[in-house]
C-alpha cells in the first residue's frame, strides 16, 4: 500500500505545480527526533519533561501558535495524516511541583490549529511547549513563535512563519512564502525550477539571509540590506556585476515572481544549489 500512496502522491503533486517534478526533490520524513534528552535545565529549580503524540486527520492546513516559549518544527511527509509531537517542560520547587505542572498543561490540534494552554507562569514555576509535526507534503502551513526558532522541511504550499527571538529555517519547500523574525537568522532553500506562487517575502531585523536555489532557477530579486553586503552565485547584470551594494534589483534565469529580502544588520546571500 505504501508504493501505491506514494506513487499517487508524486502524481499529485507533479499536476499541481504543472509539471514540476518535485517528487524527486522532496524528502519523506518519518523520523521522529524530538525528545527529552535535548531539554534545557534551569539552575536550582527541578525539572520535568514528557513527549505527548496525538494522530489527527489533515485539512489541508496547519496553524501553530507555539506560545511565549517554544520552537517548532514542521516535515512533509508522505502520508495523509498529521502527526503533532509535542515536548512539555515544566519546572518549579520540587520534582512532584514540576510533573504536577506539567499535566495541567492541554495541547489542542483539533482543526488544523495546534496550541497549548496552562496555568499562569510563577516567579519559582514556568512550563513550555516544543513541537515536531509530520504534515501531508501539500500543505498550508502558518506559525507563530516569541522565544523560539522554527524549521520547516519537505513542504509545498503557503508558508507563513513569524518569529521575534530565533532563526527561520526553511527546507526543500516550494509555494508562496513570508518568513520574518526580529532576532535570528533566515535560510532558505528551495525546490523545483521556478517559484510556485506569487511572491517569496523574507525579513529580519538583526540576521543574515541565504536563499539556495537550483542552478536552472528562474526568480526575480530585490535584495536590501542596511548593514551588510548582497552578494549573488547567480550572474549579475553588467551595471552590478563588480558592485560592493547594499541593495540589487535583478533576475536570475529568465526572471519570474518576485523574491524580496531584507535586513537591517546582515549579510544577504543567494546561492546556487548543488547539481542533484
Amino acid at each position: 500500500m505504501r508504493s501505491v500512496w506514494t506513487g499517487a502522491a508524486c502524481i499529485g503533486a507533479a499536476l499541481l505545480l504543472s509539471g514540476v517534478p518535485l517528487c524527486a526533490q522532496l524528502r519523506d520524513n518519518s523520523e521522529k527526533q524530538l525528545t527529552c534528552a535535548n531539554s534545557g535545565n534551569d539552575g536550582d529549580r527541578a525539572r520535568h519533561c514528557e513527549i505527548r503524540e496525538q494522530s489527527l486527520p489533515s485539512v489541508g492546513s496547519l496553524n501553530v501558535d507555539a506560545g511565549p516559549n517554544g520552537g517548532v518544527t514542521v516535515k512533509g511527509w508522505l502520508r495523509a495524516d498529521v502527526l503533532v509531537r509535542a515536548r512539555i517542560e515544566a519546572a518549579a520547587d520540587t520534582e512532584g511541583a514540576a510533573a504536577n505542572l506539567a499535566s495541567r498543561v492541554t495541547v489542542d490540534g483539533s482543526g488544523g490549529r495546534v496550541r497549548a494552554t496552562g496555568p499562569a507562569s510563577e516567579n519559582r514555576s514556568w512550563w513550555s511547549v516544543g513541537y515536531e509535526i509530520f504534515v501531508p507534503q501539500a500543505t498550508d502551513v502558518t506559525v507563530k513563535t516569541h522565544n523560539g526558532g522554527v524549521t520547516v522541511s519537505d513542504v509545498r504550499g503557503r508558508l507563513h512563519v513569524e518569529g521575534i527571538n530565533g532563526g527561520v529555517h526553511l527546507t526543500r519547500v516550494a509555494g508562496e512564502i513570508t518568513g520574518r523574525t526580529v532576532n535570528g537568522g533566515i535560510n532558505v532553500e528551495l525546490a523545483g525550477s521556478g517559484f510556485d506562487g506569487r511572491q517569496m517575502e523574507l525579513a529580519t531585523t538583526n540576521g543574515g539571509v541565504t536563499v539556495t536555489m537550483p542552478p536552472d532557477y528562474s526568480a526575480s530579486v530585490h535584495a536590501e540590506t542596511g548593514m551588510g553586503r548582497v552578494q549573488s552565485d547567480f550572474p549579475l547584470p553588467p551595471n552590478l556585476a563588480n558592485a560592493r551594494s547594499q541593495r540589487m534589483e535583478f533576475a536570475i534565469g529568465s526572471g519570474g515572481p518576485p523574491i524580496h529580502i531584507a535586513t537591517t544588520n546582515g549579510s544577504i546571500r543567494l546561492k546556487r544549489a548543488q547539481a542533484q
